[in-house]
């Protein structure tokens, strides 16, 4: 059990760079048509990243993810409200974060990030965490893509707390991405974790089985989803439900506002948003259709209650 040195920071940099690297080549494999282009910029303040983007793909109408390494002199309000007694130090951040936005309505979109942080006196470590997750946002669910989604997430947790670990950062997932003021989770969860500091060797394999399992839980959806049938019914519909995906990343998302307070590259923040989205006032699905069956999967279930998979 140790406390991270400077040696340790490269150690997640490089980590994290290369997930960036393995997700974006097999990403476009799935899509099998479009690449991702990238962006390098720097941070006046410190630091910088590479932003990668995919555009008009046969697969994904966009697919954003980000790099970045990134300092500052003082903590910004949505941080120091958190931690009261760093106010004043100054941080360094480094994560991956990503969000894909699928042609198909019938594939869900999909988010993940895996960070970590630490806030500085006089150049030592004075706190340090590990946060991330993955989260699933289907407009057409299948109960097979859930379960795939949720086993994979329960079998990476079992070397670290096993089920009980998977439950609470479930659990955490369902309460993050939740819309407060539509009464509805944003999909059908994952995991979620934040201020993950115990021990820094242990904190970090759970980090890397997290950046690792994201592909395994999401490609199989991908393949089995990816070509079925749609017309403009449906894809009224996913626009639709992406004006919710955009409410919850500009008002309660923790690191879209770290990201503007703290004088991030707004492009890069915004990565997250969908290229297309509408909203409707009023909007109540026919009862007993396709759309409408989505509610039921917008609140908090024990996907797993009965699972013998």
């Amino acid at each position: 059990m140790h406390d991270p040195t400077d040696l340790d920071f490269p150690l997640v940099r490089d980590y994290l760079t290369d997930l960036q690297d393995r997700i974006c080549t097999a990403i476009e494999a799935a899509d099998g048509n479009a690449k991702f282009g990238e962006d390098l910029w720097q941070r006046a303040e410190g630091g910088g990243g590479r932003t990668r983007i995919l555009r008009q793909g046969a697969v994904f109408e966009q697919a954003g993810i980000g790099f970045s390494d990134v300092s500052g002199t003082r903590l910004p309000p949505s941080a120091s409200a958190a931690r009261p007694e760093l106010a004043g130090a100054s941080w360094r951040a480094v994560g991956v974060s990503l969000v894909f936005h699928p042609c198909n309505p019938y594939l869900p979109t999909t988010h993940a990030n895996v960070r970590h942080f630490r806030a500085l006196r006089e150049g030592q470590t004075v706190a340090w965490w590990f946060g991330g997750g993955f989260d699933l946002t289907p407009f057409y669910p299948f109960d097979d893509d859930v379960l795939h989604w949720h086993r994979t997430a329960r079998a990476l947790c079992a070397p670290f707390g096993g089920q009980a670990r998977y439950e609470a950062h479930k659990r955490w997932c369902d309460e993050y991405f939740f819309l407060k003021h539509r009464n509805e989770t944003r999909g059908v969860g994952g995991l979620f974790f934040d201020d993950l500091h115990e021990d820094f060797g242990r904190d970090f394999a759970y980090l890397r089985a997290v950046g690792d399992g994201f592909l395994d839980a999401y490609l199989p959806i991908v393949e089995w989803r990816k070509h079925t049938p749609f017309g403009e019914r449906e894809r009224e519909f996913q626009l639709y439900r992406r004006g919710r995906y955009v409410e919850f990343n500009l008002v309660f998302d923790r690191g879209t506002l770290f990201g503007l307070q703290s004088g991030g590259r707004t492009e890069s923040i915004l990565m997250s948003l969908p290229p297309l989205a509408r909203w409707e006032y009023g909007y109540t699905p026919p009862a007993g259709s396709a759309e409408a069956r989505l509610s039921d999967y917008l609140k908090p279930r024990d996907w797993l209650a009965a699972d013998t998979g």
